[in-house]
């Protein structure tokens, strides 16, 4: 099923013009995103292949089916809820029947969970793209060779440092396990000209490797030394390394563009949202209304132009989280929207709107 065909059938039940054009952020360059919701045909709506949702190939345009709707609004979700505060210019189409849909009936303190701690989330990948701008990834991957270290004294040295000084070549070593003693290891040298002791090296291959690698040790010989293997500190880099390369893979050019030119070296419009969506929390929690239309358009945009430094938004930001937490404590909303008042809502609608179809 497609956008296209719920026109056809005459299926759609509300359409509207969403994200920053319903927000009042839109610049003349941004992109008319539009949201809905619509009703299955009554025959595959009591068949096997429910469709909760439909979008398009950019997912710029996504519809919810109308069981969908009701599931997300009794959850709070963000996006859904501001369909039903919508301004009207932005209203494409509205059923009569979607008229029994009201932000009121289903605005909750669970609005604390999904707007601010969403924001929080944000808040979160905003700190991870600034890591990521500030301290890019080498091309070059590590080895685990370069999270190995080799006793000396009361200190130690990286693995490469000690061979050099040493004049050892890493084929001479093998490694054996330390019993009761996790990822360190005693270290042998073959001094032998034709390495008769079989020492297997200390990895199979430095450039691809995962572990370091244990030889059979000849009864009788000395360790020379012990070698650490830092072996978390390798699981945490190949984690960073391979998220930095697919985000540097999938980031959005255009906005990345926007980050580097702007030079304070975060993702302003992410950072916008943060703002967005934490500030409609607390309107909601202390008004117990939902106005998706900014009052504050020229400050939303001047974050996005990067007019404000990033520790400085980042602070306001966690500021207002605080805010917000306070605002829910002593909000007069329920706890949660009226499950069964949904349910209800749900069945009449449906109903109505089949008997409309007849």
């Amino acid at each position: 099923m497609t956008i296209a065909d719920l026109r056809r059938q005459n299926l759609i039940l509300f359409e509207a013009i969403s994200g920053s054009r319903a927000y009042g952020t839109n610049l003349p360059h941004s992109d008319t995103d539009l949201k809905g919701v619509f009703i299955l045909p009554e025959d595959q709506f009591f068949g096997l292949d429910y469709v909760p949702q439909v979008a398009n190939e950019t997912n710029d345009e996504v519809f919810y089916e109308l069981r969908r709707f009701v599931e997300l609004l009794l959850k709070n979700n963000p996006t859904v809820l501001e369909l039903l505060g919508t301004p009207a210019d932005c209203v494409i189409y509205r059923h009569p029947l979607f008229e029994q849909f009201q932000a009121a009936d289903f605005l909750s303190k669970l609005c604390r969970q999904s707007f601010a701690e969403y924001a929080v989330a944000q808040i979160r990948k905003a700190k991870g793209l600034n890591k990521k701008i500030n301290h890019p990834e080498p091309p070059a991957r590590k080895s685990v060779l370069d999270f190995c270290y080799v006793t000396v004294g009361a200190g130690a040295q990286p693995v490469g440092t000690w061979l050099a000084r040493h004049d050892y070549q890493a084929p001479q070593c093998g490694l054996a396990n330390v019993p009761h003693l996790t990822d360190l290891y005693a270290l042998f040298i073959d001094p032998t000209p034709a390495r008769s002791h079989g020492y297997r090296g200390l990895v199979r291959d430095a450039e691809t490797s995962q572990d370091i690698l244990l030889s059979a040790v000849p009864k009788g010989e000395e360790p020379v030394a012990y070698l650490s293997f830092n072996r978390n500190g390798y699981s945490v880099y190949c984690r960073a390394f391979r998220e930095y390369w697919e985000w540097v893979e999938k980031r959005n050019a255009e906005r990345y563009q926007n980050t580097v030119q702007h030079g304070k070296n975060y993702d302003a419009k992410n950072m916008l949202h943060v703002f967005r969506l934490l500030q409609m929390a607390e309107e909601i929690a202390e008004t117990c209304q939902l106005n998706v239309h900014r009052p504050n358009r020229e400050f939303l945009l001047r974050i996005r132009r990067g007019e404000f430094e990033y520790e400085e938004l980042v602070a306001e930001a966690e500021q207002l989280v605080t805010r917000v937490e306070a605002a829910f404590a002593t909000s007069a909303l329920p706890d949660a929207p009226d499950r069964v008042a949904a349910e209800l809502l749900l069945k009449q609608v449906r109903q109505a709107f089949y008997e409309i179809a007849e």
